[in-house]
């Protein structure tokens, strides 16, 4: 492959070769550089017939008022963020664009934050996140001088701390001891082989009693979320946090304001602007409060007991197969999408499901995934299952997801191992004990504050729209083997609802790689191929 080369003296080349990984290819990354600065050079390449290093060499480097000077004749990669950041708002302003808020990123860790608050910070759809997980971490150790959990202030001002203290105390208490109980049930049933090692096996079981145990856990349950995101995505984020009715996210929301604003504070001047990012938060927080005063609910949220999951198809289109086979011959045809339609309507069954096929085409495997002529069709689920799960299927951003807060009236599942080691009747007392103080909090605080006082094992609802696309994504990964058996239930009954109730057998079908199967030592072929891994690389 021929390109052009672009010139540079020596000189020149010496100063790009410390800020960008080559000075003789058109593809190159940029290093050393503040993201403020990054964020400028690419705000003015949009305006620019120059190549990026010339741009950084005419404009940036020579220009006095820039700063960048300084960084370019020394051996320090550190840079006047003053200079730099006055040079920022100069390109912001002059251009106004909103995108290039998107054009800087930071990684921020977000620690001892509380499963409710985790929820809200992987709301965006613009960054990307990493959570502790409840698989590989028992959460029996102490954080200082107790258990992971937080306090929350609303529940503090109540005059609730002591009572609420004492019930997180023995909540992680018999989780402690059930974990230990549980490893040592699944070690007695489930016998290392002589092909397995002592590694995976003893991390499979592991995870299967954390796994079988994680009901237990509080939503006040202490964890650590690592973000990447770009200034526009933290912008966003800050605002909404602003406009919660939790003190512990508001809190949360200052303090990420407060680190941000070292790394990128130009991305962020209109966070807490009163007539900028102060009246976005008011839109939304009055928004919330309306719909929840006109809201039906069904009354005091007292109900405790065992209940199953629910998952329902609530919406979808009885044309999807044929809108799909419309869709998939756009790119190839040059017919309007109105012709196109008329055309498919015209073809017989057999004929659409050719088209279909062709669109799936061969799969090798499930991270194959068919074009966006899938996104075509929209399916939108109800589902009621327990809060555990419910954290993992969230992660899924890029649907449309939205939940109800967190409660006990809808019960609770206990899983039937705790029955067989004999530890399911200390395991439902605990899920009394927290239904009796939840309505306690129910009365002082209301039900925002009164959700960290329920364990994962509740259950939760919540609404999931998405298209065709995302569905083969979510199903085939959620239906592995290694996957949690009670997320794995919500997305294999989601497949079975698209396939019987919509109807539509092709593209169903065309999910050849949701697993049915059942196993149920989940993580020990994974362990097994993680160990293969390790020895092929040591």
């Amino acid at each position: 492959m021929s390109y052009y080369e672009e010139p540079f003296t020596p000189a020149e080349a010496e100063v790009l070769g410390r800020f960008f990984t080559n000075v003789d290819r058109p593809v190159f990354a940029l290093i050393n550089l503040p993201e403020v600065v990054k964020g400028a050079l690419f705000a003015r390449y949009s305006r620019s017939a120059k190549s990026v290093r010339r741009l950084f060499l005419d404009e940036f480097v020579n220009d006095p008022e820039s700063g960048i000077a300084a960084i370019a004749n020394t051996s320090d990669p550190l840079v006047d963020h003053k200079r730099a950041e006055d040079l920022y708002r100069r390109v912001f302003f002059e251009y106004g664009d909103d995108s290039v808020a998107q054009l800087g990123g930071v990684h921020l860790a977000c620690e001892q934050a509380s499963n409710i608050l985790t929820k809200v910070l992987e709301w965006g759809r613009l960054a990307s996140y990493l959570e502790q997980s409840t698989r590989y971490i028992a959460y029996d150790a102490l954080l200082g001088d107790r258990y992971r959990y937080l306090v929350p202030a609303e529940i503090e001002k109540a005059g609730l701390g002591p009572g609420y203290r004492d019930l997180m105390e023995g909540i992680f208490k018999t989780y402690r001891g059930m974990v230990s109980t549980m490893t040592d049930y699944f070690e007695r049933r489930f016998p290392r082989s002589e092909s397995d090692s002592k590694f995976a096996w003893t991390a499979s079981i592991r995870a299967k009693a954390c796994d079988t145990v994680r009901g237990l856990l509080p939503a006040s349950t202490l964890s650590n979320v690592g973000i990447y995101g770009s200034g526009q995505a933290y912008e966003m984020a800050l605002v909404r946090m602003a406009a919660h009715p939790l003190a512990e996210v508001r809190d949360y929301g200052e303090m990420m304001l407060t680190e941000l604003r070292k790394v990128i504070p130009s991305f962020l001047t209109r966070v807490d602007l009163p007539d900028r990012g102060g009246a976005w938060s008011d839109y939304l927080r009055a928004g919330r409060e309306a719909i929840e005063a006109i809201a039906p609910r069904f009354g005091d949220d007292h109900q405790v007991g065992e209940a199953g999951q629910q998952v329902e198809l609530t919406d979808w289109d009885p044309d999807g197969e044929l809108k799909l086979a419309a869709a998939a011959l756009y790119t190839g045809s040059d017919l309007s999408d109105l012709e196109l339609s008329d055309y498919v309507k015209g073809l017989g069954l057999e004929q659409r499901s050719e088209v279909i096929a062709a669109l799936i085409g061969d799969r090798g495997n499930r991270r194959h995934k068919p074009g966006r002529a899938l996104e075509r069709i929209v399916y939108r689920f109800d589902v009621v299952c327990d809060f555990g799960a419910f954290r993992d299927l969230q992660r899924h951003r890029l649907m449309t997801i939205e939940w109800q807060r967190l409660g006990t009236r809808l019960g609770y599942q206990c899983p039937p191992e705790l029955e067989d080691a004999g530890v399911a009747p200390d395991f439902r007392r605990v899920m009394e004990q927290a239904g009796e103080f939840h309505q306690k909090a129910l009365s002082a605080v209301g039900p925002d504050g009164a959700q960290y006082v329920v364990p994962f094992a509740f259950q939760i609802r919540f609404v999931v729209e998405m298209n065709a696309r995302q569905a083969f994504h979510l199903i085939e990964l959620r239906s592995q083997p290694a996957g949690h058996p009670s997320y794995r239930q919500v997305v294999l009954e989601m497949h079975r609802r698209i396939d019987e109730v919509a109807g539509h057998h092709s593209v169903a079908e065309a999910m050849k790689f949701v697993d049915y199967s059942e196993v149920e030592l989940e993580r020990l072929a994974s362990e097994r191929r993680a160990e293969q891994r390790r020895l092929g690389s040591s």
